[in-house]
């Protein structure tokens, strides 16, 4: 039997869990949990890394003895590091407005084609190339760049390192050749001494520094897929390769695995990225805005009754409105039920009356989202799907589960709910030689609900066409 400890860092939380693996099946338990709060300074958004950090510490504690320690977290942000290894500021939040208007100019004056054509990636407006492109006069005191998870591991072991799986969201990896891409970073200004050797997941990432975390000296630091999303993936309890993933919480990730990047103009248009994966699997994927837009309406409302909600919005009208998720209105922290109201008026729409009408028009916007993304992964791709697999925080969620069997014409297999730190947990195991097939153990471990489709498609296809006249 292995011990790990899995820390899982996401947008709002953090925690740390303690898995107990074995060839017959794994075991997760939380032993800390801490608050992901941005803070506001100087009109900018920053990640309050250090506070990160320390729930990282404090979770190691509480977790005890292990064998190895691995970190995920979300993508595209980063911390820069001068000669002296000190931290040049607070990492900023993705969600600040510095990057308005750098993703246009950029992509009209380098060339959208090549863009993508090098590192595969979705446009963004706050992708990491387009961030550091704001930085200024910080990349000239700058030594090295390091993404969120790469940040901690240097602070928890001395080691400087690129993680790929992460490092593949930045817009300046070279998904085709699997390397920093030095051309793109000449023609972009950007410094190539700021990007650190790559690491595959599963290979070392250092030891724990003697003193960082008391008794826990020498523990081993793996390098897992260090981007969420790619631990999530890496957890799918999925039997063949005939299948597609949406990863679903603040954002959701939806696509289908495949051994090598697609990089047409088709795909570029339609706004699928290539992102790393264990193995050298590639993500093929778009992002849609995800749960996130429910979150801000709960939190605007003060709610906490979430469930109590999705009973009541399963008998709202279906339809009453229909929501672009991935509107940019919705991108910003704010009032979303305002933004929502505001969306039907400038549409032509009658906004949803009460709170069930609002959160019902949320999950049918992201259930013909997610239809709008597999079928076109599976047309660009040419990947078959026979089954759609749910993973994480929105699993949970049986309506939106049931909207996107019923949307898509697919079933729906939801589960596991912590698929980014089973994962995580996973993949070092692997790599202490405990397990051999990850996917197997998930199988063999986990239970899944199945959502089958109502098989009537027709309200949806209505609800797809009448989006579209809207956004025209």
């Amino acid at each position: 039997m292995t011990v790990v400890a899995a820390v899982d860092l996401g947008a709002s939380s953090g925690r740390v869990m303690r898995g107990r693996i074995g060839a017959e099946g794994v075991e997760l338990t939380e032993v800390h949990r801490f608050a992901n709060r941005p803070v506001r300074a100087g009109g900018t958004l920053h990640w309050d890394i250090l506070s990160l950090y320390q729930g990282v510490l404090d979770g190691l504690r509480a977790a005890g003895a292990v064998d190895s320690v691995g970190i995920d977290s979300w993508a595209i942000d980063y911390g820069l590091l001068d000669s002296s290894g000190r931290l040049l500021g607070n990492p900023v939040h993705y969600r600040d407005e510095r990057t308005a208007g750098v993703m246009e100019r950029v992509n009209a004056e380098v060339g959208a084609d090549l863009l993508y054509g090098t590192g595969g990636t979705q446009f963004l407006p706050f992708n990491t190339v387009y961030q550091l492109l704001t930085e200024g006069e910080r990349l000239e005191h700058a030594s090295t760049l390091l993404m969120i998870p790469d940040l901690l591991t240097h602070w928890l072991t001395g080691s400087v390192g690129a993680e790929v799986t992460n490092a593949s969201t930045t817009g300046l990896y070279d998904v085709r050749s699997g390397t920093w891409a030095g051309g793109l970073l000449d023609r972009l200004g950007i410094p190539a001494r700021l990007f650190p050797p790559l690491r595959a997941p599963g290979t070392s990432a250092g030891v724990l520094r003697p003193g960082v975390t008391e008794g826990l000296g020498g523990v081993p630091v793996t390098a897992v897929a260090s981007h969420d999303t790619a631990s999530a993936v890496a957890a799918v309890p999925a039997a063949t390769d005939r299948f597609a993933y949406i990863s679903s919480g603040t954002w959701s990730l939806v696509g289908v695995e495949l051994p090598g990047p697609v990089l047409t103009e088709a795909s570029r248009v339609a706004g699928f990225t290539n992102e790393g994966g264990l193995d050298g699997t590639v993500r093929y994927l778009r992002n849609v805005m995800g749960l996130w837009i429910l979150q801000e309406c709960l939190r605007a409302w003060g709610e906490d009754d979430l469930p109590a909600l999705l009973r009541a919005a399963r008998a709202a009208r279906p339809f009453a409105a229909v929501l672009d998720p991935d509107d940019p209105s919705f991108l910003p922290p704010g009032d979303m039920p305002a933004r929502i109201a505001a969306y039907c008026r400038r549409t032509g729409q009658e906004p949803p009356a009460g709170r069930p009408a609002v959160v019902r028009c949320v999950l049918e916007g992201l259930a013909l989202a997610y239809r709008r993304a597999l079928r076109d992964a599976v047309r660009l791709s040419a990947r078959e799907v026979t089954v759609v697999h749910v993973v994480g925080g929105g699993a949970r969620n049986t309506l939106l589960c049931q909207m996107t069997a019923d949307a898509t014409g697919i079933p729906v297999q939801a589960g596991p709910v912590e698929a980014a730190a089973l994962g995580n947990a996973l993949v070092q195991a692997r790599t202490l030689g405990t397990i051999t097939d990850i996917r197997a153990l998930v199988r063999q471990s986990h239970e899944v609900t199945t959502y089958e489709p109502s098989g009537d498609l027709s309200p949806w296809d209505e609800a797809e066409s009448h989006l579209g006249a809207v956004r025209t």
